[in-house]
């Protein structure tokens, strides 16, 4: 790679983006969310983006829209505050209380006010949640019910909220309107020791007099069969309406024995285990054609059980709920038999699926079988199926799923009569990642088609508050995949709120003894290893970098120090050894799913590979505690880092041979990138590793699922994009464009042959587009101060990056003409960056730059 470098006298032009109209302050958040409703705290965070440099700011705050428009900020006024901070701004005004609902507003350099934004403290402990836990009567016969009930106001255009902690899915109706249209809600979490509590503005929907109350629920993971100890056979839900009159929330309705429930025509075929997700039976004859109680009488309803359950704590979902992505329909149907069609959506997804058929007669019955299968097309792998009993009426039979969903590219019909039309086929996708910030585009369509897959797979795999490593098979959030995507997902989405969800459930999971499981949820035993279970130490301190928020790291801290109390009772002479395998996790893993030729069981390689993600556990602890002011601590942790790096260099490295451990190339590489390789022999260790991975690899990648992040955050920083291009360029097995040029619209679980064709196994590259070729190295916390060093590897002519961040969008471009580069970077108000000495501010830049 030649290395190109600005030169001294680089010509740079500026030019500040200004808008000459609209506001000069946009997307308000608070806690990183947008106007959320029920937060789970009472000293919020404020966050905007700025179009212009910002030197001062003021906040108000009030307790409702017209006091803040009148300039009466009867909860906070921060004054004029000579400052550039707009990311997690602390809330400091008058001490907030459960269910509080407040307006806020800013203003910078003292010009006009932003658009009014609210937000609403959840219902938080001490205060309790009115009302009782609640289902159907039936229990398992009615294990997608409806329970309603009626009440009476007195006027309309009241602020209205309803609560709703539901144990299993749950959609909402007032009056017969579904008051929203996000789906699969609640967010995950350790069913045994906590559930969630969404609040949601019925305000619109609520009239003077007789009202009435719908909620539609369906099992998910509170399933008796399956896990997390249910305490019943069938959904559950406890639910509160609120209006608020003169300052003062008073409950209208909450759920209790009063209640009645009705079949809703919906029903599940499986025990939402792992392999066995199953689906949903419909009978379409029988699906309630209003959720308003006029209607729902009419169906024959029954009472409702009113059910003690023992979870310890009802928190407010503090994440982003699913939201559909897109409405993609079939691209093709063709017959496979006597009333059997293989229809092909074109590209694997993670999806609800709806089917209107016409030409069935009452009684038929369809089966709906998936497969995400390239090679093989239109195999029903068995992850899952969906069943519909038919009425014979064309408007009605119409099948959708509601709480479940699949894996799939193809589906296959069976019993339908008629060929569907393509439009009568379509795939619902839905997640929880906000809409993408970030590209890339290159020269190369290789690169630009690898980028992309994998920015779609872990599109697909973000919902319902974590992110799993499939969602057809397994749905778990393990921490493996969940490390080795975190820096991959944080740098193409917009995503951190959702790590406040998944990183409570890990909070939840940690034993007496500093144990964690594996993943979290965690309904079952799973395979794993150390560096699994750093997911606590490693995905909080990811998120602080990519959002500023402190809370993550505060909220694990004393989580984290348990799990070192765990993994000293395994250490031996200072390193750590296998733990035991029992009833809450299987395995213990080094990498994991390494191509052909790559033996990660060896126990050299395994335990090298732990000790490392230890040592990198390390090294973000002494900065976590630095940030939280724990003196001694860091202390400590600069201590037990400086010893693992000394036994793992002292133990793993074999100079006669020049390699660590067993020479692969994560045993080569993660040595290397927590710092344990002393700087004398690095070089020759690079070496060895390039001449490794041209005798034995063939020049093509031999890491795993620990191995893709680790190589490609160490390529960045050393600046090896020559190393790396050269592997994602090859064709043949093991490879990235191996799987696209087998059909892979997704990333595989493993390099060949896998069972999941949506995977989290190999995301991890998706950071190396970024920080390598566009060159965006952050130095502080919320990308307040960036690095831009673009790598410019041989063979490729530009490339067009942009980087979403808190403060806004860094865009970085770079094109070769002959023997320069004409590099072009625009920077967001609140971030400072430097180029080869040189700091740029807020702006666009040209800059010219010489190989030597």
């Amino acid at each position: 790679m030649k290395r190109i470098i600005l030169s001294a006298v680089a010509a740079i032009s500026v030019c500040i983006a200004m808008h000459a109209s609209g506001r000069n302050v946009t997307d308000l958040r608070c806690e990183g969310l947008h106007s959320p409703l029920g937060i789970d705290n009472t000293t919020p965070h404020f966050s905007w983006k700025v179009n212009e440099i910002q030197k001062t700011y003021r906040i108000q705050a009030a307790t409702t829209l017209k006091a803040l428009q009148d300039g009466k900020a009867d909860l906070w006024d921060s004054g004029s505050v000579s400052s550039d901070d707009c990311v997690m701004v602390p809330y400091a005004g008058k001490q907030l209380s459960s269910r509080e609902l407040c307006w806020w507003r800013v203003s910078v350099n003292g010009k006009d006010w932003s658009e009014p934004q609210r937000f609403s403290v959840g219902i938080i402990s001490p205060d309790v949640m009115p009302g009782e836990y609640v289902g159907a009567c039936g229990g398992e016969a009615m294990h997608s019910p409806v329970v309603y009930s009626t009440f009476k106001t007195k006027d309309a255009g009241k602020t209205a909220f309803l609560h709703v902690n539901s144990l299993g899915y749950h959609e909402a109706y007032v009056n017969g309107h579904r008051v929203s249209e996000t789906v699969l809600t609640p967010a995950v979490s350790q069913l045994d020791k906590r559930s969630l509590i969404v609040t949601y503005d019925v305000t619109p929907f609520l009239r003077k007099g007789k009202n009435d109350i719908a909620i539609w629920m369906g099992q998910g993971w509170y399933n008796r069969k399956g896990h997390f100890k249910a305490e019943y056979d069938g959904p559950l839900v406890k639910a509160c309406l609120d209006v608020l009159s003169g300052g003062e929330w008073s409950t209208v309705a909450y759920t209790d024995s009063s209640w009645k429930g009705v079949e809703s025509g919906y029903s599940n075929n499986s025990i939402w285990y792992s392999g066995q997700f199953g689906g949903e039976k419909v009978e379409t004859g029988r699906i309630p054609e209003c959720l308003c109680a006029a209607s729902l009488d009419k169906l024959g309803p029954v009472g409702v059980d009113v059910v003690k359950v023992s979870i310890p704590q009802a928190t407010p979902q503090m994440c982003a709920a699913n939201i559909l992505k897109e409405v993609v329909p079939a691209v093709s149907i063709e017959p496979a038999g006597k009333d059997r069609w293989i229809v092909d959506m074109g590209k694997v997804m993670n999806a609800q699926i709806e089917v209107a058929l016409k030409g069935q007669a009452a009684g038929d019955e369809v089966r709906i079988l998936y497969s995400d299968e390239t090679q093989n097309r239109g195999k029903d792998q068995g992850w899952g199926f969906d069943e519909m009993v038919c009425c014979g009426d064309p408007a009605k039979d119409i099948f959708r799923s509601k709480f479940n969903h699949h894996v799939f590219r193809y589906a296959i019909l069976e019993g339908v009569h008629e060929r569907p039309a393509l439009g009568d086929v379509k795939a619902h996708r839905f997640g929880a990642c906000d809409a993408k910030g970030s590209s890339f585009h290159s020269s190369d369509p290789d690169l630009d088609r690898i980028h992309d897959m994998v920015a779609y797979t872990m599109d697909n795999l973000v919902f319902s508050g974590y992110m799993v490593d499939c969602a057809s098979i397994e749905r778990l959030g393990y921490g493996g995949d969940g490390n080795a995507s975190c820096l991959s997902l944080q740098t193409i989405y917009d995503i951190s709120p959702l790590y406040m969800n998944w990183l409570q459930a890990w909070n939840d999971t940690v034993g007496e003894d500093g144990h964690l499981r594996h993943t979290a949820p965690s309904p079952i035993s799973a395979g794993g290893g150390p560096y699994w279970c750093s997911f606590i130490v490693q995905a909080p301190w990811r998120v602080y970098m990519a959002s500023g928020d402190t809370r993550p790291l505060e909220r694990c801290y004393e989580t984290m120090k348990k799990w070192l109390g765990y993994v000293d009772t395994y250490s031996v002479d200072g390193l750590l050894k296998k733990w035991p395998e029992d009833d809450r996790r299987a395995w213990y893993l080094g990498d994991w799913l390494a191509p052909r030729g790559t033996d990660v069981t060896l126990e050299e390689s395994v335990d090298l590979v732990n000790n490392c993600a230890l040592s990198q556990s390390y090294a973000d602890l002494i900065k976590i505690a630095g940030i939280l002011g724990k003196a001694e601590d860091e202390k400590e942790f600069v201590a037990r880092k400086h010893a693992t790096d000394s036994l793992i260099n002292k133990v793993f490295y074999h100079e006669d041979e020049g390699i660590y451990g067993t020479g692969s190339q994560l045993d080569m590489i993660y040595p290397m990138l927590v710092g344990a390789t002393p700087e004398g022999i690095r070089e020759q260790v690079k070496a060895k590793l390039f001449e490794r991975t041209r005798e034995l690899n063939g020049g093509h990648l031999g890491l795993g699922l620990v191995g893709i992040p680790v190589m490609a955050e160490w390529a960045a920083l050393e600046k090896e994009a020559d190393f790396v291009y050269g592997m994602l360029k090859k064709r043949s097995y093991p490879g990235y464009l191996y799987m696209l040029d087998n059909g892979a619209t997704a990333t595989w679980e493993d390099w060949d042959n896998p069972r999941s064709q949506l995977h989290n196994c190999f995301n991890g590259i998706g950071s190396w587009f970024y920080q390598a070729l566009g060159g965006i190295i952050q130095d502080k916390p919320g990308f307040k101060h960036v690095r831009i060093e673009p790598q410019y590897p041989e063979g490729l002519d530009w490339v067009r990056v942009s980087q979403e961040t808190p403060y806004g969008t860094i865009c970085v471009s770079w094109e070769r003409k002959g023997d320069e580069v004409n590099l072009r970077v625009d920077i967001p108000s609140g971030i400072t960056a430097t180029i080869e000495g040189m700091e740029l501010g807020h702006g666009s830049h040209d800059l010219y730059a010489k190989a030597r």
